[in-house]
This record gives C-alpha cells, structure tokens and sequence, in this order.
C-alpha cells in the first residue's frame, strides 16, 4: 500500500476500513544469513539498507519488546550537521542528506521539519568556538550563519536577553538542522524493509550469543535458538550487557537522559534552540507541546526514567532562557538510557569475534544519525569494509588513543 492525501481522503469517507497492517508478523526462521539485535531506529535502518543496498534479504530483527520502544521514542527529536571535527563531519552530513530524501524514498511521513537549528553562546570565547565550527561546517559543505546578539534578536525575540549570569552574545545557525517525528522514523523503516523481506520479530529476547572456534554462530532467544552467519548487537543503552554475552567488555557507560513535553500551545518557537550554558535544548512539535531537555543524570544506570533533581536542573535553566514557559504545564517525562562512549563519539565496528558486528556510543546524537548509522552498518556487514565516511569510528581507537573528542572535554564518559 503506497500512502497519499487521496489515500487518506478515500479512507476517511468509507470508514478507514481499506488500511492494511503495515508490516507482517513472522515467527523466526530457524536460520538467517544476518540477524539484527534491536528494533530501534538503528537496527531497522541497518536491516533496510542490507535489502535495498546490498540485496540482502534473509535477515530478522530481533526485538525483545516492541519495535520502536527504545531510545528511538524517547528523544527530542533533534536533526542536525553541526559537527567540528573531521570523521563526525562527513558522517553527520551524509546523514543529514539521507534525511532530506528519507520521506520520499518511504513513501512515509516522518515528519521532517527543517526548521533551522540556533545554538546560543555566552562569552567571546564561545563566540569564537562557534566561529570555527561554522567554518568548519561549511568547508564540509553544509550551512552555517554565525548571529550576533541582534542577529538572535531578529529570529528569537522572546528570550531573556537581559540575564546577567549567562547574557546572549549571539548564535550559530544551521538552517537545514530541525526535527523529526521519533517513532515515524521507526515505522518508516519498518515498513520498508517488511517490505523487502526481513523478518521483523517482536517480543524475542536475546539471551546468549553462540560462538564457536572464534566465530559466531547464532542467538538463544526467548522463543528459541536462531542460527546465523552475521550478528549485529544494535541496542543502544543495553550494548554493554548483549556484548557480555559474547564475552566483551566494552568502553561503553549507561546514562539516564530525561526530555519533557508540556501541553499543547500555539506555535512560538519555530527553530530548534539550544541553551549551551544551561545544556538545555527546546523545539516546539506539530501538536503545539514544547519538547526539552538538558544534562544527562551524572550516574550509571539502566532505569529509564527520571528523578526529580535532574527535572529541577532542565526546569531551571529553561526559566533563564525563556521565563514565559513557566506557566506552561508540563505533561510528562521520559528516560532514554544513553550508551556514551569515552570521547563522546560512535562506534561501527566489527569484533574480535568473526561475524559479529557493533553499533554503540551514540551518547546524545543517536537519533539524527539514524539514516547513516544503518548505511555505513550494512555497508560494513555486507562489504567487510567500513564505510568511507565512518571509517574513523573503530572500536580499536580507545587502545590506540586516536579518539574523536568532539566537545574537548576529555575521555570522562559522563562529561559528553
């Protein structure tokens, strides 16, 4: 079934009772050439790009609850290529450039909005750092505008220009940055790789990793075990704990990321901001809900969900920003469980054990690389190569000390 406005309007006046389900339920097979652990975002892109760029078909995506149930449904929503260094650079601009065409080419709304991203700066040094980056970002062959204090004036007039602690210098804008709709990026790739064959199996745990003589040979799951000639462990905040399973231990810390979302509002904000001072970010969705967050909580943990410390933290420095939220009620919170890696960058690698791929460290940026992370992770389990513009996300880069330290802040998992 291919979606349009004539579809909707022919189903809307007979009922709604021609839609069909969007994808199948299969059991699992008792072998696959390629078996995907995680139906996030991730996982779908990758067995997507497998079918559609490489052909392969005989795969399943294993997810132990529903797919989309992640991190991939529980973030803000942020798409961008605003990043400095080379190996981010090349990476996050082909993704942005997949997300351009990503609507078209499921024939899904994914909701893609480029609204423009503005990230504010406090201070001549920051100033100068934005600078760079701008630079940077354009020698990369994406956009950037750096704004002064007017500039910001201009486009966001209804910030709090006059606090004394963190005073608005100016703000780099990214024009083609904006968001998306979390779960409709899942159910997008969903359908097309259904469509293309892959075996999506919901409610399937995995339990053990077989490996023998080195390499591996298929998952135990809760509904059985599944041989197969590829494994890829694309499961976010859990890598460190499917990893194990294989007898890894990964450079990989787990962090509770809160976001908010208030009840609806008439439209206000029309660009995505981010508060660098407070590490606060807001946008506002179709429905009108402001969608925020800030600062991950600053413990391991796997509980996703919140704490009220960290939602007087975000509360607080959206106050400072824009004190006109502040009778807005919120309606709820989530928690994202974070997999952040020493440098605060990815990592798309295969393991030491043959056949056994990793996609991890997504720390905060996980959601906008969604479109490249499964390119370059099909790529690598159908060539053997990595992808030209991930090339430098190896796993072996923490014992060479050849790290992609984006924010400057050290190897400290929790400080990216």
């Amino acid at each position: 079934m291919r979606y349009s406005g004539l579809k909707i309007l022919t189903e809307g006046l007979f009922g709604n009772r021609g839609w069909k389900p969007v994808w199948r339920e299969p059991d699992p097979k008792a072998e696959y050439d390629v078996v995907i652990i995680g139906g996030g975002g991730h996982g779908l892109s990758t067995a997507y790009y497998l079918a559609k760029n490489h052909g392969i078909t005989n795969v399943a995506v294993l997810e132990k609850g529903y797919l989309g149930g992640g991190n991939v449904g529980r973030n803000t929503t942020i798409v961008r290529a605003n990043y400095f260094l080379p190996g981010n650079q090349e990476f996050y601009s082909h993704s942005l450039k997949l997300w351009e065409k990503l609507e078209g080419e499921l024939n899904y709304n994914v909701m893609h909005s480029q609204r423009g991203l503005i990230n504010l700066f406090h201070s001549d040094g920051q100033r100068d750092a934005f600078a760079r980056r701008g630079n940077a970002m354009i020698n990369q062959g994406d956009d950037a505008i750096l704004l002064d204090r007017e500039g910001v004036r201009r486009l966001l007039p209804y910030l709090d220009f006059d606090q004394t602690r963190f005073p608005i210098y100016g703000g780099l804008h990214h024009p083609r940055g904006g968001s998306a709709r979390h779960d409709a990026v899942a159910w997008g790739y969903a359908r097309g790789a259904d469509q293309r064959g892959i075996d999506l199996i919901q409610n399937c745990e995995v339990t053990g990793i077989d490996i023998e003589n080195g390499k591996v040979r298929g998952v135990r799951t809760t509904r059985g075990a599944i041989r197969a000639k590829k494994v890829a462990i694309v499961v976010a905040g859990r890598s460190s704990q499917v990893a194990a399973m294989a007898g890894m231990r990964l450079p990989i810390e787990s962090h509770v990321l809160q976001a908010f979302v208030t009840e609806g509002l008439k439209p206000v904000i029309d660009h995505v901001i981010s508060f660098g001072m407070g590490h606060f970010y807001i946008s506002q969705s179709d429905k009108g809900g402001l969608v925020f967050g800030g600062d991950l909580d600053f413990y391991a943990s796997y509980a996703a969900r919140g704490n009220l410390p960290m939602v007087e933290h975000v509360m607080e420095a959206g106050m400072t920003l824009m004190p006109m939220i502040g009778k807005a009620k919120v309606l709820r919170s989530w928690g994202g469980i974070m997999d952040m890696s020493p440098d605060g960058s990815p990592i798309i690698d295969r393991t030491p054990t043959e056949g056994l791929y990793l996609n991890c460290g997504w720390n905060y940026g996980g959601f906008k690389a969604v479109p490249a992370s499964g390119w370059c992770l099909a790529h690598l389990i159908a060539t053997g190569e990595s992808h030209e513009v991930a090339r430098r996300f190896r796993l072996n880069r923490f014992a060479t000390g050849h790290l992609l330290d984006e924010e400057g802040t050290g190897s400290q998992h929790n400080l990216h």
